[in-house]
């Protein structure tokens, strides 16, 4: 008697089964969005740069487009991660209306891949050298995406930023190798 109830006491408990069976069809759609946005902002810029005949585009190979303001020829080192860079920028839509000024913003100094900013901000500032300005054509998804910023920049905004470095203050490792 104490066998059986031993046995009968021994089995785990069963598994329930889920109330709902997740089809993944959600995370497709999403999928199949995302890459229409992107196609069309990447007409917008490609409208842009098009119909801009005094500026030279570069594509970054991230995903950005820019053009040099003003550039360093004379220097060689681009900023390196850990790099401390005094810089600013100023970021508007593809109207050209102002959503941050670089008065709003200010001169600020950023440790390179230590602190927060917007992705395609962060990849962009590793092309410059030091007194260089350049603007940059980002789509949404390499600004504030889908989220927004909570404040001045809604939902699937593609920006444009000009950015000015005046500083590179070089990572002692970086300057060994």
């Amino acid at each position: 008697m104490i066998m059986a109830i031993s046995l009968i006491g021994c089995q785990g408990p069963e598994a329930r089964r889920p109330i709902e069976v997740k089809t993944g069809s959600y995370f497709k759609e999403s999928v199949v969005r995302n890459k229409e946005l992107l196609a069309n902002e990447v007409k917008l810029i490609e409208n842009i740069i098009s119909k801009d005949t005094t500026n030279k585009y570069i594509n970054s190979g991230n995903g950005s487009w820019f053009y040099y303001e003003k550039r360093n020829e004379e220097d060689t080192y681009t900023i390196q991660p850990d790099d401390l860079v005094t810089m600013t920028y100023c970021l508007t839509d593809f109207n050209n209306d102002t959503i941050y000024s670089a008065k709003e913003i200010g001169v600020f100094k950023y440790k390179v891949d230590k602190q927060e900013l917007f992705v395609g901000l962060r990849n962009s500032i590793k092309l410059l050298k030091e007194n260089e300005t350049a603007t940059f054509l980002y789509p949404s998804s390499l600004g504030y995406g889908y989220h927004g910023d909570n404040n001045k920049i809604e939902t699937n905004v593609p920006l444009k930023a000009t950015v000015s470095i005046f500083k590179i203050e070089k990572n002692k490792d970086s300057i060994q190798n």
